[in-house]
């Protein structure tokens, strides 16, 4: 995808040796199949051009990315408190799409300047390294939707945090804002929210500046194996969804993030 051209829902921006990919689906940046094909699309073709040494993916709008979109099926507009972990409908597709992002060939950088959520979390986990602000936030809310978490999340998480802050995260459903998540591992950098993106451009830049070859061959040493591990994660985790979706729980708990209050779960 050369520079200046745009997808539906993606665009791109060269930088020397660093090209901007951006997600414009603003305000909230809900991903479904489409977007996620769009961006793996991209980001396929960045890696098979040599002058293209490193990428950022970005995000135009309020939020990073606030998962996959529920409001469709649910009949509503509402914001991110309709952001949803999992993905209700198209869920394989959504996840083969998925699997294409963690198997790009190129060195990304999430610049998260506002909400990742559900879904958003995991797409931003995708990458090799984050860089965040202290409004933005990492919201890993599956268990308060009533589901199983998804994205592979069940490898990353842990991955960066550890097993024990990783059960803090995914068993309570809690937010984590920029400086926390610096902290634990989940960002690499934390800036002003204005400084964001340019701070992920300057740290792309830094991978471009080393030698290529190299950088190639550290990048496969320490995700040797992630494709399997996420491919076989996505495939538990799409079958505890499905479970899960049946629920009782699992409805109140997406009703109630539309209604913009505290579900009522019942264990059924």
């Amino acid at each position: 995808m050369v520079e200046g051209t745009k997808r539906d829902a993606v665009s791109v921006e060269r930088k020397g040796h660093v090209a901007v990919v951006e997600m414009q689906r603003p305000p909230h940046n809900y991903v479904d199949p489409v977007v996620l094909g769009q961006v793996a699309d991209t980001l396929e073709e960045l890696a098979a051009d040599d002058t293209c040494r490193a990428a950022v993916l970005a995000a135009g709008g309020r939020s990073f990315c606030a998962g996959a979109n529920f409001s469709a099926a649910a009949g509503s507009s509402s914001d991110e408190a309709a952001a949803a972990g999992g993905f209700s409908g198209g869920a394989r597709s959504f996840y083969d799409e998925a699997i294409r992002v963690f198997e790009a060939e190129i060195p990304l950088v999430a610049a998260v300047h506002g909400g990742a959520i559900g879904g958003g979390m995991g797409f931003a986990l995708a990458a090799d390294l984050r860089v965040t602000c202290p409004e933005a936030y990492f919201w890993a809310n599956f268990v308060r939707l009533g589901i199983h978490q998804g994205f592979a999340m069940s490898v990353t998480v842990p991955a960066l945090v550890g097993e024990s802050m990783a059960a803090d995260l995914l068993l309570t459903g809690r937010r984590v804002y920029g400086e926390e998540a610096l902290t634990m591992g989940l960002a690499n950098r934390c800036v002003p929210r204005e400084k964001v993106r340019e701070a992920s451009i300057l740290l792309a830049e830094e991978i471009a500046a080393a030698a290529p070859l190299a950088v190639s061959a550290v990048r496969r040493t320490l995700r040797d194996g992630l494709g399997e591990r996420v491919r076989a994660a996505l495939d538990h985790e799409l079958t505890e969804q499905a479970k899960l979706m049946g629920t009782q729980d699992a409805g109140e708990g997406i009703r109630a993030s539309f209604e913009k209050r505290a579900p009522e779960f019942l264990g059924k």
